[in-house]
């Protein structure tokens, strides 16, 4: 549920040295089509308006993010030495360090938190389409070195299965390494198109990689219009951040 400060706080049972939130659009400096809160520092928005929405996101932070170049890959970065002069090229990052903070960006594709049991490790990964095929979510497990039964997972907001349309090569990529992927997957017949359930696939992925405890899920950046970034429903718009971390 939302903070007083617009933040989302993620409902999961995660232990309590583990620390988390969503950003919104909600009470930044930006202004339109990237109004109010954007965080994204390449989407063509005012630099001295992102800097201000940073410093104002960084006040309920034990340190600066450790902000990513985001591909739509399965890069994972290690996010124990602290912030980067220039980010790394990875869609997934894993802290061990307390105060190391985790974060993607996002605007429709699916933004997915880890932590393990015991808090000892935590993650973050930017799961589109590409990387949630290719497995970025199985690469940031393998990057929490332990045993998927002791993660934890929270699927932030992302675009939902009645917005999210896709061709054929979104499915068939699914279907080649999952055939019960297809349960996922609504056909459009007056587009001829497909309806893909970003939530659901995931939870398919972490499941099929030993992840049992999923939380989240449900929300929809491209309907819940006054709240959230969606790339899908306007072209031009900012990015929203899902952060993780381990308190000092």
């Amino acid at each position: 549920m939302p903070d007083a400060d617009g933040f989302i706080l993620p409902d999961w049972p995660a232990p309590p040295a583990v620390r988390a939130l969503v950003t919104t659009r909600l009470g930044g400096h930006s202004k339109a089509p990237y109004d109010s809160l954007n965080l994204g520092a390449h989407v063509g928005d005012d630099p001295a308006a992102v800097a201000a929405n940073r410093a104002l996101l960084r006040r309920h932070l034990p340190a600066e993010p450790y902000w990513l170049e985001q591909v739509h890959g399965t890069a994972v970065a290690l996010a124990d030495g602290g912030a980067r002069r220039a980010p790394p090229r990875a869609d997934a990052a894993v802290a061990r360090a307390p105060g190391a903070v985790c974060a993607v960006m996002t605007a429709d594709c699916l933004p997915v938190l880890f932590c393990d049991r015991d808090g000892a490790a935590v993650a973050a990964a930017h799961a589109g389409w590409r990387g949630l095929a290719a497995g970025v979510l199985e690469a940031a497990i393998a990057a929490m070195a332990m045993p998927p039964a002791r993660i934890i997972a929270w699927l932030g907001p992302a675009i939902g299965p009645a917005a999210f349309e896709v061709g054929d090569d979104v499915r068939d990529a699914f279907l080649a390494l999952d055939p019960g992927a297809c349960a996922a997957f609504a056909a459009r017949e007056t587009s001829g198109k497909w309806l893909a359930d970003l939530y659901a696939l995931a939870r398919r992925r972490l499941t099929r990689a030993g992840v049992s405890r999923i939380y989240g899920g449900g929300r929809c950046t491209s309907t819940e219009t006054a709240r959230f970034y969606s790339y899908r429903r306007d072209g031009a718009t900012g990015r929203f951040a899902s952060l993780v971390w381990l308190e000092k």
